[in-house]
């Protein structure tokens, strides 16, 4: 039996750690908090918990040399690193973060040396690509061809969890949803290429209705024209790929932003004060009486408006103290919002992922296709998000594991031989796309741009 290694024991692991080993492979967890890692193993006879500091080069090389399958689920800058040992001892690797320039870049390397880099083989990146891919390769066995395509994807409370006023509970780090909100985003548009600047990502959004969930807003993620490539859907006018908030996360997030608690550099007037005079500081005034009046008149709005209610809740015009290890604001932010929006024990996170398609055939027919996920946590056990992410990774390295993925190099979930599978085994787990197709489903950014 194959010997699977499995590098972090961060919010998503579980799942991924419970598959393997009823799947009967041997398991090593290895993470800085062993704890964790034994708390994800408990006990079982298959399962090795063990430390790991992974700038301990020399230890990380003994334990991808050691196993047959390395799984990252460590912060996207390690798996490089990870990979080069991967490719220095012929062993294969399985990640669920973006193909990095540097990863792509080790194709080569990897097929010269029989090695499976996996990538992308999550959530979002991941069951977006699968999901999308067995629509087009659909389409284009009757024929057909992809003139437009948008993908939108959230990770949400529950609806009956949704209690606070962002509308947003962290199922993963903070500073990585809030960095996420500085990226500058591309996408093609009635092939017409829309370029966005991170400072005016959250200015440009718009509202996507679903008939299971109502009003949620959609905004840009990332770069999406590199997908027309990595589909096959070359002649495609509109490709765009997204995320989903709850109504008022971008307007809030944005004025957040204005006022400097999206800033990340250090400053020593910003450690161990409370969360009040810091609001000041960045007002400019560090002693400023009526921190939320002087907000208010910042940032042009009124007292009682979405944002500034939002900002209250979180304290931001109290003398709370902050996190003394931390002297900027968005690290600041990010702790308070942990202990503000935090999933409670019971509560259930939500993920939506949903895809709109025009598919135009020979005969003149024009076909619009949209495909909807919904996938709630399960009280008391594993969240929607931790299962969405880590299962697809667990089912891939079963196959890497019986030898029904084999081509080396880089790769992504695209290619029927692993999507199809992958879906299967998701369906029978209940993770299940509702298909529908008509000839009127309205484009959310028809209307706007």
């Amino acid at each position: 039996m194959k010997k699977i290694l499995v590098l972090g024991a961060g919010l998503v692991s579980r799942p991924l750690v419970d598959y393997l080993l009823n799947k009967g492979y041997n398991l090593t967890v290895a993470t800085r908090t062993v704890s964790k890692a034994e708390k994800l193993i408990q006990g079982h006879p298959r399962g090795v918990a063990i430390p790991l500091n992974v700038q301990d080069g020399d230890k990380l090389e003994e334990l991808v040399k050691e196993h047959d399958i390395s799984v990252s689920l460590l912060p996207y800058t390690y798996h490089v690193q990870v990979a080069n040992l991967c490719i220095k001892h012929k062993k294969h690797l399985v990640t669920t973060s973006y193909v990095s320039p540097a990863m792509a870049s080790l194709d080569e390397k990897a097929k010269e040396a029989g090695v499976i880099l996996l990538n992308e083989i999550g959530l979002d990146p991941g069951i977006d690509h699968m999901s999308a891919m067995e629509i087009i390769d659909e389409v284009k066995g009757k024929g057909g061809t992809i003139t437009s395509f948008e993908s939108y994807c959230g990770g949400l409370p529950a609806p009956d969890c949704n209690d606070n006023p962002f509308g947003y509970k962290f199922s993963w780090s903070p500073r990585g949803v809030l960095m996420a909100g500085k990226n500058n985003a591309k996408f093609l548009k009635d092939g017409m290429i829309i370029e966005i600047p991170g400072r005016l990502l959250f200015d440009n959004y718009w509202i996507l209705n679903l008939e299971e969930l109502g009003d949620l807003e959609g905004y840009p993620n990332r770069d999406s024209v590199p997908y027309r490539e990595t589909y096959h859907i070359e002649d495609t006018r509109t490709m765009f790929r997204g995320t989903l908030r709850n109504r008022g996360w971008c307007s809030t997030i944005k004025k957040l932003s204005e006022l400097g608690y999206l800033d990340d550099g250090d400053k020593d007037i910003y450690k161990d004060i409370t969360l009040k005079k810091l609001t000041a500081l960045l007002m400019g005034d560090g002693d400023i009486q009526d921190v939320k009046a002087a907000v208010c008149e910042k940032l042009g709005l009124s007292s009682d408006s979405h944002q500034i209610r939002s900002m209250e809740w979180l304290g931001l015009f109290d003398d709370i103290p902050t996190s003394p290890q931390f002297k900027n604001p968005m690290d600041i932010l990010c702790v308070r919002m942990q202990e503000m929006m935090d999933y409670k024990p019971g509560e259930k996170d939500m993920i939506v992922l949903h895809h709109l398609f025009t598919a135009e055939y020979p005969c003149g027919t024009v076909e619009k296709i949209t495909a909807t996920l919904i996938d709630y946590g399960i009280p008391h056990g594993d969240s929607s998000m931790s299962r969405t992410v880590s299962l697809p990774a667990a089912i891939a390295v079963d196959m890497i594991a019986k030898g029904e993925i084999t081509e080396p190099g880089v790769h992504i979930p695209v290619t029927p031989g692993i999507y199809v599978p992958v879906m299967r085994e998701l369906a029978g787990m209940n993770i299940v796309f509702n298909v529908k197709r008509s000839s009127e489903t309205p484009s959310p950014i028809a209307e706007v741009l």
